[in-house]
């Protein structure tokens, strides 16, 4: 199948009736466009929130199998992938191999065009037997056109490995077919400058690359509440940020959290526990390996016992 050969027809490449003299507007007329047209993200969000949520807990549910998730594209898409993997480490202590990002042509995409190589089926197949890829993990081919041959290629090769795979494109199904275990389409219509899907359909993949992602280690235990108790304290924002939750949470006051968190390796959420259930790191910490690193689980069967 050749992919290309439906381009012209796809809703991301069409003219947007709405921007026809664009040219001719004034900063904040452009601005006011804007403003205008991104609104169609939040709409598209909204329409695709069951698929959204079926693809947290079908991947949620691999990665607590011990599975990884990995995002694949090309150009913006494979960029806005690359970093909300990068962000995963940071934000919920993971290791870097539980969420990647792959792009066509490799790092140097990232700071430097290289949108011809998306064009090769072949590479993202090669991509997926490269990062040995097995039934456990999950693979997020990501494409605003929906027919990114790299894309299509990497999903293919997943599936044939038993791999879970996702779709996440911004035109409707029957515009590109794509066989996958969740199909997730952000329809945001056409963009105002004809074409350039790192517009609208930018913005709704990182939104949608948000949720997917903060849900996914929501499920998986990373979070308590609403706060980031999985943080990785590598820096002085993320230290602050650490006793911050230790003081509201616990009502220690700044010195106390300081030996709290120093007492449990820097580790939020093994202080908590400390804290909570008057235990030592040691203790807390075989509590929350019982429990798949889950807080509040751990707390609760504790209070029982």
């Amino acid at each position: 199948m050749d992919y290309l050969e439906k381009r012209d027809h796809l809703l991301t490449e069409q003219i947007n009736p709405n921007s026809h003299n664009l040219d001719q507007l004034s900063p904040i007329e452009l601005v006011d466009l804007f403003n205008r047209e991104d609104a169609q993200t939040l709409k598209a969000i909204a329409q695709a929130r069951l698929k959204l949520a079926q693809a947290i807990e079908i991947s949620a549910k691999s990665l607590g199998r011990g599975g990884r998730l990995f995002y694949v594209g090309a150009g913006t898409s494979g960029r806005l992938g690359v970093l909300d993997a990068t962000e995963c480490p940071p934000t919920f202590c993971t290791h870097p191999d539980l969420v990647q990002g792959i792009i066509a042509g490799g790092a140097s995409a990232l700071m430097r065009s290289s949108e011809n190589l998306e064009d090769c089926k072949e590479d993202g197949a090669s991509a997926i037997i490269q990062n040995q890829i097995v039934d456990k993990d999950v693979v997020v081919g990501i494409s605003a056109g929906g027919t990114t041959p790299f894309v299509h290629g990497a999903l293919e090769a997943a599936k044939e490995r038993g791999a879970t795979t996702i779709a996440m494109t911004c035109v409707p199904a029957e515009q590109v077919s794509i066989i996958v275990d969740v199909d997730i389409r952000l329809i945001t219509g056409p963009e105002i400058l004809a074409g350039s899907t790192r517009l609208k359909a930018g913005t709704v993949t990182k939104m949608a690359l948000n949720i997917l992602s903060t849900g996914i280690m929501v499920r998986l235990g990373k979070v308590y509440g609403n706060r980031m108790v999985d943080v990785s304290v590598t820096n002085r924002k993320l230290h602050d940020r650490a006793l911050k939750i230790l003081e509201d949470l616990t009502e220690l006051d700044r010195e106390d959290a300081e030996t709290l968190l120093e007492s449990s390796g820097k580790r939020v959420k093994l202080a908590l526990l400390m804290h909570w259930k008057a235990l030592d790191a040691q203790q807390g910490q075989q509590l929350l390996d019982k429990y798949q690193g889950n807080l509040r689980n751990a707390i609760q069967v504790y209070s029982q016992s």
